[in-house]
């Protein structure tokens, strides 16, 4: 009898426990932020000394592959995101910073402080994704500090099939009109 009742109250416990009011919610905070922290996307090398080593390749024309020159590059997106949000917030003057990195946009979108001059603010955001990215992004920048929500929302797009093309030009929009006022 003993045995079936502290079953009885572990079990009750343990449903109480998961019934929590708040709980789920909570979880659900963390499980989304910790999504679009980037650093949990990217791993970390298992030779630390070669992160320290220089690039460095030497080919002779002969001995690349005739298939091997139409090779794709890859660009790793959130890496590059993450790159260009922590360059921007190191100036001063940027208070938030958003950018979303498809396979050809970048989109910025940033709150800043009073100080900082909205044409400084604009030309420092593009110009750091511009030193970052290969030419042929379209990059696209805005103060407008509501769009980081919208930009937020293709956090989890592929690549694979642009679903997401309306929403992306929608935003570019609502960019383009944020910097005509």
């Amino acid at each position: 009898m003993k045995k079936s009742w502290a079953s009885t109250a572990i079990l009750s416990l343990a449903l109480l426990g998961a019934c929590a009011p708040g709980d789920n919610a909570a979880n659900d905070q963390e499980e989304i932020a910790d999504e679009l922290d980037p650093n949990t996307q990217m791993e970390g090398n298992a030779d630390p000394e070669l992160d320290e080593r220089l690039g460095f390749v030497h080919y002779q024309r002969d001995e690349l592959d005739r298939n091997d020159q139409n090779r794709e590059i890859d660009i790793n997106r959130p890496e590059m995101a993450d790159m260009i949000t922590r360059t921007i917030l190191q100036s001063e003057g940027f208070e938030q910073v958003a950018t979303l990195v498809t396979d050809q946009e970048v989109l910025i979108a940033y709150e800043k402080n009073d100080v900082l001059d909205d044409t400084v603010a604009e030309d420092t955001a593009t110009r750091t994704a511009e030193s970052v990215m290969p030419r042929y992004f379209d990059i696209h920048v805005s103060s407008d500090k509501g769009l980081i929500d919208d930009i937020q929302s293709l956090h989890n797009s592929t690549t694979q099939n642009r679903n997401f093309d309306n929403t992306i030009d929608q935003i570019i929009r609502e960019m383009d009109k944020s910097n005509a006022e």
